[in-house]
């Protein structure tokens, strides 16, 4: 069967997209730092009759990331998807506006999303290169696109995740690898609204743009979610 790997696995956009790709016949690695939430995750996905495991890993710690991956792609027999999605702790990192911004308050959240997505991409590129095929989704706010001054030091690191992203969906097509890699912005929050004036949208509504770029488009580089 055919297998995703979602880094940042929780009980909302990264369930939602495990039952997405699940309900289809994939097999489900389950990426994140707490084990118990994820074996959680799994016994609600096996529940549904989806084959998931679990295996953890801190997206800061790039090595301990790396053989999350690896051990993901050793039990199911490759990683043919990847999604990236990680999600901070609310009072864990500042939230800055432009000239309240540190450098640091930029380093944590560039290690925290480009970083750990170019450390998972190295961890499945390499077979995916070799089998011709394969799927590499990451996932923004849509601050990446249509920055929130409230949140600048992540919207500059969500745009920087984004940019790459999209350059590295240009080097693969026209390379003619078979890989697609895209972005998905989502310009809503997930569950309960957390920024005032953001609506709430349910995961089950955004997660069928994953299935999409996937499938039917291939050729875009990015889909943006918006209530």
């Amino acid at each position: 069967m055919p297998s995703i790997a979602i880094v940042g696995a929780g009980p909302q956009m990264g369930l939602a997209i495990a039952r997405t790709f699940g309900s289809q016949g994939f097999d489900v690695a389950l990426i994140s730092r707490n084990r118990d939430k994820l074996d959680d995750l799994v016994g609600k996905l096996e529940a549904e009759g989806i084959d998931a495991a679990a295996f953890s890993a801190n997206v800061l710690d790039r090595a301990g990331l790396t053989r999350a991956i690896e051990s993901a792609a050793a039990e199911f027999g490759g990683i043919e998807v990847l999604e990236y999605s990680p999600v901070g702790t609310f009072g864990s990192a500042a939230l800055t506006a432009p000239t309240g911004t540190e450098p640091s308050h930029v380093e944590f959240e560039m290690n925290f999303q480009l970083y750990g997505a170019i450390a998972a991409t190295r961890a499945v590129l390499p077979a995916m290169r070799e089998a011709g095929a394969g799927t590499l989704l990451y996932t923004t706010g849509a601050g990446s696109i249509w920055p929130d001054p409230r949140v600048a030091n992540v919207n500059a690191a969500a745009a920087a995740l984004r940019n790459w992203v999209m350059n590295l969906h240009k080097e693969l097509a026209d390379a003619g690898t078979g890989i697609q890699a895209a972005h998905v912005g989502i310009d809503s929050s997930i569950g309960v609204s957390v920024i005032p004036g953001v609506e709430a949208a349910r995961p089950e509504q955004i997660t069928p743009l994953y299935w999409d770029l996937h499938t039917a488009k291939r050729d875009q580089a990015e889909l943006v979610f918006k209530l």
